[in-house]
């Protein structure tokens, strides 16, 4: 096989990964799923009594997925413009959810010591509280330069 042929496949290989959409319908799916999971997650914060830790992360996940599933579902006209408005929020919520781990941690540390005076310990942020972050930032910002095109 020559290098041409090599390239051209990995080529079209990374297109059809970069391409890949959910049919528009995810998007409701996806929506049931995440207000399915912030209901639960009031209702376990204030009804259910007991340890629920395992129903914590179950709810955690299940917001993940629907948020994801929002996130590459298509859109109801599925046009260029579309396809760069939503590369160009993926690129931004990257970048927004980078800063936010960097600099995040530093502020809930500053922000715990001035308020508690006992010298509060530094904490990492946790992978769901930086994913559910980027994805938010992503769907917010999608939604937003599809509205001012």
């Amino acid at each position: 096989m020559n290098t041409k042929k090599i390239m051209e496949c990995e080529r079209k290989r990374l297109n059809k990964i970069t391409n890949f959409r959910l049919p528009h319908t995810f998007w409701a799916i996806g929506i049931a799923v995440v207000a399915l999971s912030i209901i639960m997650i009031f209702v376990r914060a204030f009804v259910m009594e007991g340890d629920t830790e395992w129903l914590k992360v179950v709810l955690q996940k299940g917001l993940l997925v629907g948020m994801l599933l929002m996130s590459i579902s298509k859109d109801k006209e599925e046009d260029e413009l579309i396809i760069k408005i939503r590369m160009q929020s993926y690129a931004f919520a990257f970048v927004v959810g980078v800063a936010y781990a960097l600099i995040m941690p530093y502020v809930e540390f500053g922000v715990s010591n001035v308020v508690n005076s006992g010298g509060e310990a530094y904490k990492d942020l946790g992978g769901f509280q930086v994913l559910s972050f980027m994805l938010l930032v992503q769907l917010m910002c999608f939604h937003t330069l599809k509205r001012y095109r």
